[in-house]
């Protein structure tokens, strides 16, 4: 008997064909594993996964234009997530196989959309085609892709994370840590923390997590751990009109806070906390007033003790 004649040897074949984007080889091969161990967990999850998206991505099929459609399918990750959710285990390979032919699908309808670079100026295709590329393990026109989403939109939060994952990937960690600083500044609630892939955040998110925090909570409390753990740790100086918006911002969230009592929403005191941490850190940059500084950290010790105990260590 051959490898490939193997319960092993068909499952590494199907995972192949999903490299090669050839879903119904990959079909085939799972559902021949499964005909000789119809109880092994590894097949059955695979077939799962696969037959889930098989039919989500037959839907595209519905729209009648190429951006649509990939823009469908990257729509399924989310979906797909809370189907995971319902299982036991996990196998990474199989959620390897499964990105690269997903992301791979839908590049093939973005590829249409680029044509002959006509639409190269769009940051949402660039973005979109940037994060497929990332998906496939495709880093280095990753990058060219979303460094030129990013020159279009300097503080999309989305962009600038994706960036930061990819530059992680390379292991470009200094650039990484000043662009997750900064998409997790501009607005942590559009990033999908779920789709990063590096190291570098998902630890940090997995350390968040350990302590409590999930959903929208956690996306707002990853900043200002990022900092407490030193991962944030790549920082600027401001523009004189971003120092006037982070004081604005800091004023509006002080009175919403101050107004809202017990009914606080939960994503506030975090969100005010990071700013503090930014305009300290400002301070530093600029050699400010040490009672200007000491200032914002009485603000913290009052926000969130803490927070404050931890960040004066």
């Amino acid at each position: 008997m051959s490898s490939q004649d193997t319960v092993g040897g068909l499952i590494q074949k199907a995972y192949d064909k999903l490299n090669a984007v050839d879903s119904q080889g990959a079909l085939e091969a799972l559902e021949k594993a499964l005909g000789m161990d119809f109880d092994h967990p590894e097949v059955k999850y695979s077939l799962k996964c696969l037959n889930w998206w098989l039919e989500h991505i037959k839907r595209a099929g519905d729209f009648r234009e190429p951006y649509d459609k990939g823009v469908f399918i990257l729509s399924q990750w989310k979906p797909y997530y809370s189907f995971l959710d319902r299982f036991d285990g996990y196998f990474d390979i199989c959620q390897f196989a499964i990105r690269r032919y997903v992301f791979s699908a839908a590049l093939r309808y973005f590829s249409d959309v680029l044509g002959d670079g006509v639409n190269e100026h769009d940051p949402g295709l660039l973005l979109l085609v940037g994060r497929c590329f990332k998906g496939i393990g495709n880093y280095g026109e990753s990058l060219k892709y979303l460094e030129q989403a990013a020159r279009f939109k300097r503080e999309d939060a989305e962009t600038l994370a994706e960036l930061a994952d990819v530059n992680a990937l390379v292991a470009e960690n200094r650039a990484a840590k000043a662009l997750f600083r900064e998409a997790f500044f501009a607005d942590p609630q559009k990033i999908d923390l779920r789709s990063m892939e590096s190291e570098l955040i998902i630890r940090l998110r997995d350390r968040v997590k350990e302590m409590g925090y999930e959903g929208p909570e956690l996306a707002e409390w990853i900043p200002v751990y990022g900092n407490l753990f030193r991962v944030f740790s790549v920082k600027r100086e401001l523009k004189q009109s971003e120092l006037s918006r982070l004081k604005q911002s800091i004023f509006a969230l002080e009175n919403e806070i101050g107004h809202s009592g017990r009914d606080q929403n939960p994503l506030l005191k975090p969100r005010l906390i990071n700013r503090y941490f930014w305009l300290i850190d400002h301070y530093g940059n600029t050699r400010e007033d040490p009672e200007t500084v000491e200032d914002t950290m009485r603000k913290i010790k009052i926000v969130d003790e803490s927070i404050y105990e931890w960040y004066t260590r």
